[in-house]
């Protein structure tokens, strides 16, 4: 799985600047941030669609990121995760 394209961030761009306003991380580069100093969640496209990976308590958690109802979802754990 490759990862996200400039036309995938521009796909989830609202949903990038919803990421950007959670306290506690840094976007190191479009679509990449970091917590603390280590990578937290970054995007990818495949022919299923877009996906993100999170940093979860052990190891990435993977997201789908197609539907508004899966974009929330994704903001809601990054949310979570970001404050543990």
């Amino acid at each position: 799985m490759k990862h996200a394209t400039a036309a995938a961030l521009d796909r989830l761009e609202p949903l990038l600047a919803e990421i950007r306003k959670v306290e506690g991380l840094v976007e190191k580069s479009r679509g990449v941030f970091y917590r603390r100093s280590k990578a937290f969640l970054h995007f990818h496209e495949d022919p299923t669609g877009d996906h993100a990976d999170v940093r979860g308590p052990g190891d990435f958690e993977r997201f789908k990121c197609e539907t508004p109802q899966e974009r929330l979802a994704l903001l809601r754990r990054v949310e979570v995760l970001a404050k543990g």
